[in-house]
């Protein structure tokens, strides 16, 4: 009996040029590969409910544009920057209507089960009260936090993403990590 190899999944390259080339299966693995983030850069950049509309959207600029990819960036951080750019463009021309829908999920207060469990309680109200200062950093603070410590992206990365001068990541990040402290202090003051 003859073994089969194991399949060797295709890196992010091998698809780009694949789907350079016409091959939309391979355009729709790099989808598939990055929808969870593409989607979570999307919600916690303040998309909210339009999310699914961003991503989609940008999955096709991704596509259109595949051409201008160099390369010297990872496909994440590239793909993740247009999700950024469609997020910021979902956020002027509604007019920020999602700050209103983020201050009501904030407000909700934490449901506590039945059995009492008291560390879930704290730990809902812990991840409100951070989600609340994240949401009244400024806009390119947040930004900065998010892609370092919710998308884990690395600096190189950051820089991809967000398109600025690696010494602005560093220091944005310093500052908004200080800016997010502070609030996060003052919430614990003012909830006791």
């Amino acid at each position: 009996m003859r073994s089969v190899p194991p399949e060797v999944p295709l890196d992010d390259e091998e698809l780009v040029t694949r789907a350079r080339a016409g091959d939309l299966e391979a355009y729709e693995l790099l989808v598939a590969r990055h929808t969870a983030s593409a989607h979570r850069t999307a919600v916690l950049l303040g998309a909210g409910s339009d999310a699914e509309d961003v991503i989609q959207e940008a999955f096709v600029k991704g596509y259109r544009k595949l051409s201008r990819y160099r390369g010297e960036s990872s496909f994440r951080s590239w793909l993740l920057a247009i999700v950024a750019n469609e997020t910021r463009n979902l956020h002027r021309s509604r007019g920020r209507r999602d700050g209103l829908v983020l201050r009501a999920a904030a407000n909700r207060q934490p449901e506590v089960a039945e059995d009492g469990a008291v560390g879930a309680v704290l730990a809902a109200e812990r991840r409100a009260a951070l989600v609340d200062a994240l949401r009244r950093l400024p806009e390119k603070d947040r930004e900065v936090i998010v892609c370092r410590y919710f998308l884990d992206l690395n600096e190189e990365e950051t820089v991809t993403m967000l398109g600025w001068p690696r010494g602005t990541v560093k220091s944005r990040t310093s500052r908004a990590l200080v800016k997010l402290r502070a609030l996060l202090d003052g919430a614990e003051v003012r909830g006791g």
